[in-house]
């Protein structure tokens, strides 16, 4: 993967959603981009410093390279180098998978 252009700030957290394999239905019907559900899987990219707590900086929880459980609808997308990812805030995930 090539060094991304962005670099979260705070406690936001960049990441890529995994692509599901599954492009058909069990009866074979191809189901088209617009749709199929967003994958709630994805992949750490880059994280922030972390959040400000008391003065004090708090290290986040999850590290590049995590794979992480998002919510279906959180974050904002952005394209960076044509490629999509997500920003949200570290809140936002839902779990660390493996």
């Amino acid at each position: 993967m090539a060094k991304i252009k962005i670099r979260p700030l705070s406690d936001r957290v960049l990441v890529k959603r995994l692509d599901e394999a599954e492009e058909q239905s069990v009866g074979g019907i191809i189901i088209p981009d617009t749709a199929k559900e967003k994958p709630q899987e994805a992949e750490v990219v880059a994280i922030g410093p972390g959040r400000l707590e008391d003065g004090n900086r708090v290290a986040p929880e999850v590290s590049k390279g995590d794979k992480v459980l998002i919510g279906k609808y959180s974050g904002t997308e952005v394209k960076v180098d044509g490629d999509d990812y997500l920003i949200m805030r570290e809140d936002d995930i839902l779990a660390i998978v493996g």
